[in-house]
């Protein structure tokens, strides 16, 4: 008996030392297994899950806003006080720049004022530039200099305005018309003068656009010239800045084009600029010396041309009755972004805030900066003009009024 309850002691014993063993070895087999294979607590799991599908559910609303299209739209506020046929109106950074022949004032998305000026001039025209703004009286004298505050400077010129144009520093260019010689003066944002250019109409030619970079350093001018009976181009280049000093009228570049009108110029950021010819357009990069990057020549007759600082856009007529316009677009290293063939009959198209709007009397049209439709549809009243102030927010002016609107 006695022998028999030592071997059960003894069994037991054994038993229990065999559990242990068992138990050491399961946990270093899950030591090893949570160093090799990156233990994640259930806790983290469920985070990066959260995580992943909320990166999911924000990719999904924002494909669903870029691809989605209106029927609608709803006025949100509207003024029919105002003489909207002698009055103008521009966007100016999310603001609305309204403007007359005897005053201009800064309104926000409800219509509400936030500063006013009065001056005098005749055929007032206005150049914004994000937060800055110039206005002319064209053929006239005046020019006034604006930020979003107000007033910052003031110029009375010698000569009659052709037309002036203003930078994102605030600095402001115009071409005036001197009879037999035109010049081109640059002024800064309190309207004192940086500097002057006298120019011919045999050398370099009759001034026919201008435009100013980022920085202000760089100053553009597109020319036409008769040479030999033929139309030649010439656009320059000036440098107001250090590397300019040591240079010609301080032209540090230009660049001639036998038999091509350039009508517009615009710098595009502080190293960009494109010329837009009447066979495509020639793209520049250079925050000194800008030099030729890219020739985008077209066999077609360009009827419209539109534009901001990433996108270039042509319009062409078509020989279809069922679509009569052609639209290439391209970014601003001259990549096509797409090309679409569409049928309305428009008067302005223009770029506003990354989209392209197209408008007549009684049509409006969007397209998202990939083409995508956004609205088309008719509206009751004479239209005005046509911007886009904010994200799905629009000023529609009418004969009747203005109103701010958003597609439904």
């Amino acid at each position: 008996m006695a022998n028999s309850f030592k071997e059960i002691k003894r069994k037991i014993r054994r038993r229990r030392l065999r559990i242990q063993r068992e138990k050491l070895a399961q946990a270093g087999n899950g030591k090893h297994k949570k160093s090799a294979g990156k233990y994640i607590p259930d806790t983290m799991r469920r985070g990066l899950m959260i995580a992943a599908a909320a990166v999911a559910l924000i990719f999904l609303v924002v494909l669903y806003i870029q691809k989605r299209s209106y029927h609608d739209y709803k006025i949100l506020k509207t003024s029919e006080q105002e003489d909207t046929v002698s009055t103008n109106y521009a966007e100016m950074d999310g603001k609305i720049l309204r403007y007359s022949h005897d005053g201009v004032s800064l309104v926000n998305k409800n219509l509400d004022t936030l500063w006013s000026e009065t001056y005098d001039m005749q055929t007032p025209m206005a150049d914004v530039c994000s937060g800055k703004a110039v206005i002319a009286d064209k053929d006239g004298t005046s020019i006034r200099i604006y930020d979003k505050n107000g007033l910052t400077g003031s110029v009375t010129t010698s000569y009659n305005i052709v037309k002036a144009k203003v930078s994102k520093s605030g600095l402001v260019a115009a071409i005036l018309d001197g009879g037999d010689d035109t010049w081109i003066n640059y002024y800064s944002t309190d309207g004192s003068l940086i500097a002057e250019n006298q120019t011919k109409i045999e050398d370099p030619g009759y001034p026919l656009d201008v435009s100013i970079s980022d920085d202000g350093i760089i100053m553009m001018v597109a020319y036409q010239y008769v040479d030999g009976g033929e139309t030649t181009s010439y656009v320059a280049f000036y440098n107001f800045g250090e590397v300019g000093q040591n240079d010609d009228d301080r032209i540090v570049s230009g660049f001639t084009y036998e038999g091509v009108v350039v009508p517009q110029i615009q710098c595009l950021s502080s190293h960009q600029a494109v010329a837009v010819r009447d066979d495509g357009f020639t793209l520049y990069k250079g925050r000194q010396i800008p030099k030729e990057s890219q020739t985008i020549k077209v066999d077609k007759e360009i009827v419209s041309t539109f534009y901001d600082d990433e996108t270039i856009g042509l319009v062409f007529k078509n020989d279809s009755k069922d679509k009569l316009y052609t639209m290439e677009v391209y970014s601003a290293s001259g990549k096509m972004k797409f090309k679409k063939e569409f049928n309305i009959p428009y008067s302005t198209i223009r770029m506003s805030d990354g989209n392209i709007l197209m408008f007549n009397s009684s049509q409006i049209c969007v397209l998202d900066g990939k083409g995508n439709e956004k609205y088309t549809g008719t509206v009751d009243g004479d239209i005005n003009d046509f911007f886009k102030i904010g994200w799905n927010r629009y000023l529609l002016v009418l004969d009747s009024g203005v109103n701010v609107i958003k597609f439904s």
